[in-house]
């Protein structure tokens, strides 16, 4: 089984950190930035399965910030975790409610089928 590296993305810097260590104890490595410009700068500098864009980080930014990835040519999943299940972010590869449990099964049911 291989290690999913994550770049987990929040302007919220005790929410993140809570949500970091829950995703590394299932088993994911996470790399965690506070700010949109660091975010960049790790996601060109490193190797990551999967990018986490929180709901503190405005919409505007979490769509600039997608736009960005795509504009490397990764096709790596961006998943926005949102504060209702109503809200979808279209420029996303998914948008998942921050519940803990569905954002844990979410993300393992989606990095199943980019495997």
């Amino acid at each position: 089984m291989s290690t999913t590296v994550v770049l987990a993305v929040g302007l919220d810097s005790s929410l993140l950190a809570s949500q970091s260590a829950a995703w590394q104890s299932a088993g994911y490595f996470v790399r965690s930035t506070g700010s949109i410009r660091e975010a960049i700068i790790q996601f060109r500098d490193g190797d990551f399965d999967l990018v986490l864009l929180g709901d503190s980080i405005p919409a505007a930014s979490r769509e600039r910030l997608t736009f960005l990835i795509r504009t490397f040519g990764s096709r790596i999943p961006v998943i926005c975790v949102t504060d209702s299940p109503r809200d979808r972010d279209s420029f996303a590869d998914a948008t998942i409610p921050k519940e803990p449990v569905n954002l844990m099964r979410s993300i393992g049911e989606l990095m199943a089928k980019e495997r």
